[in-house]
């Protein structure tokens, strides 16, 4: 949490061909979902997220895990029907999967408002005892590595000044993950010692 006050931008790429950039403003806080839940904070558990509002995604990513909303449970895991999404400006511009009931679901989904398609958040799951994705959303996330949700992006928490009817959460395995020029996750575990944490 501490490093990515100072951080000028994330990237995140993985095999399944997430390639994306990230910044953010500093005005714009960041949340730490510990399991301790208080009148601010609510939460869920296992916790272990650390989330914000970026100002700006751009590049694409390849959702090959969870979804969040109702399309966990009518879609299931994602990784043999992968789902990529193309940003530019944390804004979506495409959605492409083989299933084209998907395809259409979630693009609809992301237009439900003028803000559903816009990056609301942007997450390290931080839960070092997780090893693998169940399919369970609230779990999934939590998982080490970074993940991005479409629309609401938590005002009361990050204080972002826009907010949107919709929210939905999108994960990808395996991530290895930048820290301006520094790696700080390799195929989904963290680099605690550069993280000064080993």
């Amino acid at each position: 949490l501490q490093r990515m006050h100072s951080a000028r931008s994330l990237t995140v790429r993985t095999e399944a061909g997430t390639s994306l950039v990230a910044s953010f403003d500093s005005a714009l806080d960041w949340v730490k979902t510990s399991g301790l839940i208080n009148r601010r904070y609510w939460s869920n558990l296992p916790a272990g997220e650390v989330f914000t509002t970026p100002a700006k995604v751009d590049g694409t990513f390849v959702c090959d895990g969870t979804a969040g909303d109702h399309f966990c449970g009518k879609y299931g895991d994602l990784q043999k029907t992968p789902l990529s999404l193309e940003i530019k400006g944390g804004r979506l511009v495409s959605a492409k999967c083989e299933r084209k009931d998907l395809e259409e679901e979630f693009w609809k989904y992301c237009h439900t408002d003028e803000n559903s398609d816009r990056v609301g958040e942007l997450a390290f799951g931080t839960n070092l005892s997780l090893s693998d994705m169940i399919g369970v959303l609230l779990q999934d996330e939590k998982l080490p590595g970074v993940h991005l949700a479409f629309g609401d992006p938590y005002g009361s928490q990050t204080h972002a000044a826009w907010s949107s009817r919709t929210h939905v959460d999108v994960l990808a395995r395996n991530c290895n993950v930048w820290i301006d020029e520094e790696q700080v996750i390799a195929k989904g575990r963290y680099l605690l010692d550069r993280l000064g944490l080993a």
